[in-house]
C-alpha cells in the first residue's frame, strides 16, 4: 500500500487496535480518500483493519469479516452528516457493503468493498442496519 497517494488519511487511522497491524487494500483506501474529498470535511475512522484472531469482534465470527481483508472501515458520523455521507457513498457506486448504525451512543457508517470471493457465501452488494 502506497500511503503517499492518500491525501486525507494516515495508516494509524486504520490500524488494528489489538494487533497494531494495518493491512489495508489500496483501492479501498483511495475510494475512502475520494469520499472524504467529496464530503468536504474530516472523517473519523473508528475501525479499519481488524486482525482475524486478535481482534475480539473478528475472533467471534464463524467466517471472515470485511475488515480482515483491508477493504472495510467504520466512520463515526451521525444524523444529517450520516445521511449526507451515505448519499455520497452510494453515488460513488464502488462500495459493496454498507452498514448503518444510527441509534445509541456509537453511531457510525460501515463501508466496504468486499466481494463474494473475500466473504464466502455472502451476496454483494449488501445494505444493513445494526
Amino acid at each position: 500500500m502506497d500511503w503517499s497517494k492518500i491525501k486525507y488519511f494516515t495508516p494509524d487511522e486504520f490500524r488494528c487496535k489489538y494487533s497494531h497491524e494495518v493491512h489495508m487494500d489500496e483501492s479501498f483506501v483511495m475510494a475512502i480518500d475520494e469520499l472524504r474529498r467529496r464530503y468536504g470535511k474530516p472523517l473519523r475512522i473508528t475501525s479499519g483493519f481488524r486482525h482475524r484472531t486478535k481482534h475480539p469482534i473478528e475472533a467471534r465470527k464463524r467466517t471472515v469479516g470485511a475488515h480482515t481483508t483491508g477493504k472495510a472501515c467504520d466512520i463515526g458520523v451521525s444524523r444529517g452528516d450520516a445521511h449526507h455521507l451515505l448519499h455520497l457513498a452510494c453515488e460513488m457506486g464502488c462500495f459493496t457493503g454498507i452498514g448503518i448504525q444510527q441509534k445509541g451512543g456509537g453511531r457510525f457508517l460501515h463501508l466496504d468493498m468486499a466481494t463474494t470471493r473475500d466473504l464466502k457465501g455472502t451476496w454483494r452488494p449488501n445494505i444493513w442496519s445494526y
